[in-house]
């Protein structure tokens, strides 16, 4: 592909992920070639590109006579992704960091606020948005091309289970204003070690975060009711 094909190529496909982890194309949903073409404004050739990445991945998969469906969430495979998580969330301030500049710091700031703004009003799509954002900014602290592209596979691979359950929990708003809530102590403390240049205490920080993450997730998921909400 071309420079200006490739850059197509990306934009669409980080849309429609974003649009399957966000559930706006829930589990089951048909993807139909002809309709994303029109609505980008393209030929058939790069959305089928597109769907073939997404399905590599597992976000679709191709049904005969049927066409191109939305998967269901894995909850089985999810724990070793998780763990994998864990372990390479530990390894941004360590592999090719990139020492941050003011304006690098600045952004993390912003996006606390951004989620100082969030706890005052928890909405389960902000919440999702804004924490693929700040998966964003994370992976700017380091120049490590293979740990970025890994660690922003595994991360997309989790966000729609952890959208899934919280929406199908009995005391959702509790719930999404407790992660919201610890989402905000985890920015905090990434922000303040960044601004500090402590790179590799934004790994320890991030680990930690992801490793109680997934704890967190999986007593939701039994039923129980966790501390911060009763």
């Amino acid at each position: 592909m071309t420079g200006e094909g490739r850059a197509r190529f990306e934009r669409i496909y980080a849309l429609l992920r974003s649009r399957i982890c966000l559930l706006d194309y829930p589990p089951g949903m048909r993807l139909r070639e002809e309709d994303l073409a029109e609505e980008f404004e393209t030929s058939r050739t790069p959305i089928r590109r597109v769907l073939a990445r997404l399905e590599d991945e597992g976000y679709v998969r191709s049904v005969h006579g049927v066409g191109t469906m939305v998967t269901d969430i894995d909850s089985a495979s999810l724990e070793q992704v998780y763990r994998l998580r864990v372990e390479l969330s530990e390894l941004i301030g360590r592999l090719s960091p990139i020492v941050p500049d003011a304006e690098t710091i600045e952004a993390f700031d912003v996006m606390r606020r951004r989620c100082e703004a969030l706890a005052k009003a928890p909405d389960q799509r902000t919440f999702a948005q804004l924490n693929m954002d700040f998966l964003d900014l994370l992976m700017t602290l380091t120049e490590n091309e293979p740990l970025r592209e890994f660690s922003e596979r595994l991360y997309y691979q989790t966000t729609r289970f952890w959208l899934k359950t919280v929406a199908g929990l009995e005391r959702h708003e509790e719930a999404l204003a407790s992660e919201t809530d610890y989402f905000l102590r985890e920015i905090s403390d990434i922000a303040t070690a960044v601004s500090c240049g402590a790179l590799e205490t934004v790994g320890q920080v991030r680990r930690a975060h992801v490793a109680m993450s997934f704890a967190r997730l999986k007593a939701r998921a039994r039923g129980d009711v966790l501390p911060d909400e009763v």
